[in-house]
């Protein structure tokens, strides 16, 4: 479905009207959480779950938390559950949902079954050399599994593992981007067993010219760039003829890239450093997109805007713009002095979109003349954590506001589009109706218009914050929306 073109030749944007919700539940099932990555694959759209995700928190990070009660009903030891990570197909032809696939069992270093995948973080379709388009999937392995491996699809129902675990052998767990560019397939392996899912030890970025037999070479001859404080490379993006990346680094992003041209590994240029100059606050690129001859940079802190491990944040996301002679703009975010400048938001809004609780700028797309950005949104946090653990900024405010009003008129995901990077307009602010959609994780623009996926760990019991017994929450669990105009004539 496409729009009628307006007479300047642009398409109008979508608004929250435009969306249908197409999967709730986590697709039936309260434990599939996060809708973790999606990709449009020979006329079907394809999304992949993490399940029990906070339950795997739970074993992580209960005690540093300080959470007067666990929000989500689970059990102690999360592999209770089935964790086996899930791949779910849409065709939008007849409305139909299946699950294409669902992670093997395998036996864990404890002699005990467990899944092999707890997720497939990220999904990229990619053109090999004899021409066919194919369907690459990376995962997350259980800290007692063999390691993440890459999986390979030709029809989107059969995946074979192309490459021993941990990618060559790597002491890592997850495999968190996945890109194609130039003909090659480019991967960053992170995580380390029994500590962060985003850090790694092994800050390499791999190249791959034929991934369908698991033939993997780093692209860059030393471990984060040369920098011990690039904690690992969160994000990846093609823009002309560079490859970009951005890295984690606890006194404030990096952003380099390379024209990946020659033998590996490759030359590499740093293009953005210390978080354009916001420092520690800005500690990752979650998100990056190309639009009008620009490349629009989404940040955050890792743990949804607040790294209690390393006493970073909390603080809310900021959104730059990388222009093509390598100058930078601070569309959205904190005003300040830099050594190229002094920098104010051109869009007039503050850091999150003036929401203090948008921790993540996580996910963009281009679709039909528009760039879209979702956000993750924690307040829904707040009704859960000891007082005495809540951010002293809010010490006053909560006095005099319930956590259940808070949750109620502040949870949800935020969606914004733009047609020039400089004006947003606001599509929801409210998780698309439903405060326990934290965080708009995926976006897939289609010819039948724009997928969105959420993370809702909320499922399938909660605890009301107004209660002292878990219920069912029919709106807890991932959920998809499309969203597109009728054809016809502009209102």
């Amino acid at each position: 479905m496409v729009a009628t073109i307006n007479r300047l030749g642009v398409r109008p944007g979508l608004n929250s009207e435009h969306f249908k919700l197409i999967a709730y539940g986590g697709f039936g099932d309260g434990h599939n959480s996060y809708a973790h990555a999606m990709a449009w694959f020979k006329g079907k759209l394809y999304v992949s779950t993490i399940r029990g995700a906070f339950s795997l928190m739970r074993k992580r990070q209960a005690g540093s938390l300080g959470l007067d009660v666990w929000p989500v009903e689970g059990p102690v030891d999360p592999f209770d559950l089935d964790l086996g990570a899930e791949i779910w197909a849409y065709d939008p032809r007849l409305d139909i949902w299946e699950r294409a696939y669902k992670a093997p069992m395998i036996l864990g270093t404890h002699g005990k079954m467990i899944p092999r995948d707890v997720s497939y973080r990220a999904m990229t379709v990619h053109r090999e050399s004899d021409g066919r388009e194919v369907l690459y999937a990376c995962t997350w392995s259980p800290a007692r599994g063999p390691g993440p491996v890459v999986l390979r699809s030709e029809d989107g129902r059969h995946f074979e593992q192309t490459c021993e675990p941990g990618l060559v052998g790597l002491p890592v767990t997850t495999i968190r981007s996945l890109v194609s560019f130039k003909g090659r397939l480019y991967t960053t392996p992170a995580g380390t067993r029994g500590g962060s899912q985003n850090i790694s030890g092994h800050v390499v970025i791999y190249e791959s010219r034929d991934p369908a037999a698991g033939h993997w070479e780093p692209a860059m001859d030393a471990f984060g760039f040369g920098d011990v404080g690039n904690k690992s490379v969160h994000e990846m993006c093609p823009w002309g003829d560079y490859l970009y990346a951005g890295t984690l680094n606890h006194s404030g992003f990096q952003l380099w890239r390379s024209r990946c041209e020659g033998e590996p590994p490759y030359e590499w240029e740093k293009v953005l450093e210390l978080g354009c100059y916001r420092g520690k606050e800005n500690q990752g690129i979650l998100s990056m997109m190309p639009f009008k001859d620009a490349l629009y940079i989404g940040t955050g802190i890792q743990g949804g805007g607040i790294d209690k491990a390393n006493d970073i944040g909390p603080a809310a996301a900021e959104l730059l713009r990388l222009n093509e002679d390598l100058s930078w703009d601070l569309l959205v975010g904190e005003p300040r002095d830099t050594p190229v400048g002094y920098k104010e938001p051109l869009s007039g809004r503050r850091a999150g979109f003036d929401i203090f609780f948008n921790g993540y700028f996580w996910r963009m797309a281009v679709h039909e003349g528009w760039l879209y950005m979702g956000t993750f949104e924690w307040s829904g946090w707040l009704g859960y954590v000891h007082h005495s653990r809540w951010p002293g900024a809010f010490s006053n405010v909560l006095a005099h506001v319930t956590p259940k009003v808070l949750f109620e008129n502040q949870s949800g995901f935020d969606l914004y589009r733009t047609n020039d990077g400089v004006n947003w307009v606001p599509v929801t602010t409210s998780g698309m109706g439903n405060p326990y959609n934290m965080g708009l994780r995926t976006l897939e623009s289609t010819p039948y218009g724009l997928f969105l996926g959420t993370a809702n760990p909320w499922g399938p019991k909660v605890m009301p914050l107004d209660g002292d017994a878990y219920t069912f929450n029919p709106r807890g669990g991932c959920e998809v929306f499309l969203g597109n105009r009728p054809i016809g004539r502009l209102p």
